[in-house]
């Protein structure tokens, strides 16, 4: 075993109290999502757990502003992580409001609102009959096919009587099947970017680097229409956490502390083994680690394939003077690949906050861009290039000069005025396993689906024969009642 400086962080040894036990079935380092959810389903399945926090104590949430530096990202209403938060436990330290402005689809110049719904089609009056005929045909195609594979063995072996789509349907390129169905240009671009959540041009098949099958597709519209009215008050298929999206590792975290999992905070982050900053060895039987530590010393097996070139994703950040969308809070917008320039070949996705979600002061918003990216100077030239569309540039270097502005007069303008921004790159960082596991980090998706799979997967490592996160895991509270509702998450 190799050590950390007994005395990191300039505090002498004997102000680090003793750990006792000194040794743990699972010692976790670095407090993200993925690491707070094994927490909670490793003491579940009754492991004891060290967690260890390396930044310090967790601090409030700001007064201003909150920043999410892996943003944008959103819970679909029907999503797992919602699952997960119900049956843990979490529900009961979130909540969450609907992005109730909707999706809007930046389509030849324009911003136009996204029919993701029966209603949504016959309300939308930028449709002609004929797309809005095509789109009706098309819903009820792939709402068909998701009523019939819930069915289950029931519809086993009806083959295409029972509604499901063929094999050689599922099986196409997701563009291809949309081309069948005659759906346009735009309305393509609505399904596969608005609603199926592409990331690469889909229609060039031949060069495409992530290209979306049927089955994929249709999968995540399943997720994306019963995520539509699962609460009765929220609207929209979407929900953002109150005070941003680190309050959910922290919900996990007291789930599994209500477990009995130990948190230790204020720890060297650098580790080459598992000695503490007080100099006490622990010992475990599995070390996992946050995919930012260095372990130098250690000859660690990867099962998991390097790639020459990492996968980055390019993310903006900025504060802006007033909604893009009139009488809306939350929005979603979407960048379709080749909408800003010819060159784009990724799509970029825009999620605008208010202050009812306490990111933020009241008579500001918070944007969020981000798109995937191959080099830091095209992902950031795309992030501009959107930034530049849907805002204008501010004319005063002092934040507290706007809130002083009359409302009327932002409600006015053409675009918001864009206050402050920040663009950057980030690499993803996978997880792996070996000698020590290691978690993903965020990557550039906009929901947990492809975190939460990773995690499980981790967890079936530690666990072979255990469930992850069952539903009788979670401790019961006086407010508790027999149906466990999902409403409990939902704040209006």
């Amino acid at each position: 075993m190799a050590d950390a400086p007994a005395t990191g962080g300039g505090f002498p040894a004997q102000d680090y109290p003793t750990i006792d036990p000194t040794s743990f079935d699972v010692v976790l380092c670095g407090t993200g999502l993925p690491e707070s959810v094994l927490a909670a389903a490793c003491a579940a399945a009754g492991k004891t757990v060290l967690h260890v926090e390396t930044s310090g104590a967790v601090p409030e949430p700001s007064r201003r502003f909150t920043a999410d530096l892996v943003g944008p990202r959103l819970l679909y209403c029907a999503d797992e992580a919602v699952d997960l938060l119900l049956r843990s436990g979490g529900s009961h330290h979130v909540e969450f409001k609907s992005v109730e402005g909707g999706t809007l689809l930046y389509w030849g110049g324009d911003l136009y609102p996204v029919p993701d719904s029966r209603q949504a089609i016959f309300k939308d009056t930028t449709l002609q009959l004929r797309e809005k005929n095509l789109l009706f045909r098309f819903f009820k195609l792939v709402q068909a096919h998701i009523a019939a594979s819930a069915a289950g063995a029931a519809a086993a072996g009806e083959g295409e009587a029972s509604g499901r789509l063929s094999d050689e349907d599922l099986d196409l390129p997701f563009v291809e099947f949309l081309k069948r169905q005659n759906l346009s240009p735009k309305m393509r671009a609505v399904v596969l970017y608005a609603i199926a959540m592409a990331d690469y041009d889909q229609d060039g098949v031949e060069s495409c680097e992530r290209l979306l099958t049927t089955r994929e597709g249709v999968k995540t519209i399943a997720l994306y229409s019963s995520s539509i009215g699962r609460f009765a008050n929220a609207e929209g298929a979407f929900i953002y956490p109150m005070y941003g999206h680190g309050e959910l590792p922290q919900a996990f975290c007291r789930c599994a502390a209500v477990k009995g999992a130990l948190y230790l905070v204020k720890e060297k982050k650098r580790y080459v083994g598992i000695r503490l900053a007080s100099g006490q060895d622990i010992l475990c039987q599995q070390l996992i680690l946050d995919p930012s530590y260095e372990i130098p010393s250690l000859d660690m097996p990867c099962n998991a394939p390097v790639s020459n070139l990492p996968r980055k994703v390019a993310r903006g950040i900025c504060i802006i003077s007033s909604s893009v969308k009139q009488d809306s809070s939350n929005v979603l917008v979407v960048f379709p690949p080749k909408s800003l320039e010819d060159e784009q070949i990724t799509a970029v996705r825009v999620l605008q906050l208010s202050s009812n979600l306490a990111v933020c002061p009241p008579g500001m918003f918070m944007a969020y861009l981000s798109t995937p990216c191959t080099d830091a100077f095209t992902g950031k030239k795309c992030i501009n290039k959107a930034i530049d569309v849907l805002f204008s540039t501010k004319v005063s270097n002092d934040l507290e000069d706007h809130l002083e502005k009359n409302s009327e007069e932002n409600k006015e303008s053409v675009k918001p005025t864009l206050l402050w921004s920040c663009v950057y790159v980030q690499e993803i960082i996978q997880g792996t396993s070996g000698t020590a596991l290691s978690c993903p980090m965020p990557d550039e998706n906009m929901d947990y689906r492809s975190i939460l799979e990773s995690t499980k997967k981790l967890f079936t490592d530690i666990c072979p024969n255990e469930e992850f996160l069952p539903r009788n895991s979670a401790p019961k509270y006086a407010s508790d009642d027999d149906s466990n509702s999902a409403e409990a998450l939902y704040s209006t």
